[in-house]
């Protein structure tokens, strides 16, 4: 069955999207629902944003609750409900501040701006940040350029200057540069890249890395937008290694749809932001923080974390066990909720291929199929994800 026949875009939205054909009108647990009528499981999440998936009772209240006693004030005042938000943060993170924004992008703009005061406060006039090709940190022009991927970057040049591009997973080439050349403040890495392909790198890396950004008086900065809250079975990605960044970025997650990202720093990077020096007009503002709040309540209270690590193994064996003899499966990989199977060619069609199975999936960097299924998800609704994209990866293979 076909999804039902959507009207042409919208002739006044700029074409910066190529939407699918269907529209939904609700949600609830890790299913959606369409203008039809029709259930689809959603194994993406909205991007890794829906870690409660659709219409959670909890946040459902308090977002009604907060909407009827204020909305927003601007960061010209104090902000109880941001404070708080602040202060759990840090406590799960091992972190000491933390400034609020609305996006990733946003979270990592911050996170780029405190390493360039890092850097000039150490007289050093032209900072310079080690990035990894394959990364994905955001479409403003400096999360950009930080980017290691060409194709997103394409058209916007000039790009900004301050960057160096590394290979993902390989700390003597961050040694190399860090013993050889003078103007380097930090290190920004997501500890999986996500968008580039679900590349988890191998067990001690991040810790690697941060003992060079200790012997060289250089900030790491992890990009954690992606990994964070849960996704991998720990709070945060960099928790699997036993370190702590000195400065983490969150987002998507945080709101489970409410628009809210986090730049948390400690240590010598904590106070290097001061007034005027960087803001936001709706940054942590009641609503925000108030849903960000319950989040993380459901997190901890429902032990999400737990269950993400647990179903998430459950998926990968069984993907590991059904592909293991599919010609033209390159790997299965993941971690928690954040699964990537590579084929050995391109497959977005499988995109539209599995929504008309009513499964929502994604393909990135052209042949990895992503999946980032809700933490609520049962083990009986992540099992059947399994089932359908093993046939549809079959069926796909086997049609040349």
């Amino acid at each position: 069955m076909s999804p039902h026949t959507e009207p042409p875009m919208n002739q006044y939205l700029m074409s910066s999207y190529k939407p699918l054909q269907v529209a939904f009108e609700s949600g609830q647990g890790a299913w959606l629902t369409d203008r039809e009528g029709d259930r689809y499981l959603d194994a993406l999440s909205g991007i890794a944003v829906c870690g409660l998936g659709h219409a959670h009772p909890l946040l459902q209240q308090a977002l009604a609750d907060q909407a009827g006693r204020l909305l927003h004030t601007s960061n010209l005042y104090r902000i109880p409900l941001q404070e708080k938000l602040a202060q759990r943060l840090v406590a799960i993170a091992g972190m000491n501040k933390v400034f609020f924004c609305n996006s990733g992008a946003e979270a990592n703009e911050a996170a780029i701006k405190i390493a360039r005061l890092y850097g000039h406060i150490k007289n050093t006039h032209e900072p310079v940040i080690i990035v990894a090709e394959g990364s994905f940190h955001g479409r403003t022009m400096a999360t950009l350029s930080a980017s290691g991927n060409a194709k997103v970057q394409a058209g916007f040049e000039p790009l900004l200057t301050g960057f160096r591009h590394v290979p993902y997973n390989d700390p003597d080439v961050i040694e190399t540069i860090l013993s050889h050349e003078n103007g380097i403040v930090a290190v920004m890495l997501e500890p999986i890249q996500g968008e580039g392909g679900i590349n988890i790198p191998d067990g001690g890396y991040l810790k690697s890395v941060r003992e060079l950004c200790n012997a060289h008086d250089v900030l790491l900065i992890l990009d954690e937008i992606q990994t964070g809250l849960c996704r991998t079975g720990k709070w945060f990605a960099f928790q699997h290694e036993g370190i702590i960044p000195d400065i983490m970025t969150v987002a998507k997650a945080l709101g489970n749809g409410v628009p809210i990202g986090a730049c948390m720093a400690r240590g010598k990077a904590a106070d290097l932001i001061q007034p005027g020096s960087h803001g936001s007009t709706f940054g942590g503002n009641p609503l925000a923080a108030r849903a960000a709040l319950t989040v993380l309540d459901v997190l901890e209270g429902e032990e999400l974390a737990q269950q993400a690590a647990a179903i998430g193994q459950l998926m990968l064996t069984r993907f590991e066990k059904d592909l293991a003899t599919v010609r033209g499966v390159v790997a299965v990989r993941g971690c928690g909720l954040m699964i990537g199977i590579e084929l050995d060619r391109d497959c977005g069609e499988l995109v539209a291929r599995a929504l008309r199975q009513r499964l929502l999936i994604n393909v990135t960097a052209g042949r990895v199929i992503r999946l980032l299924p809700p933490l609520i998800i049962t083990e009986k609704e992540a099992l059947l994800i399994v089932d359908l994209v093993g046939r549809l990866i079959r069926e796909f293979l086997q049609q040349e």
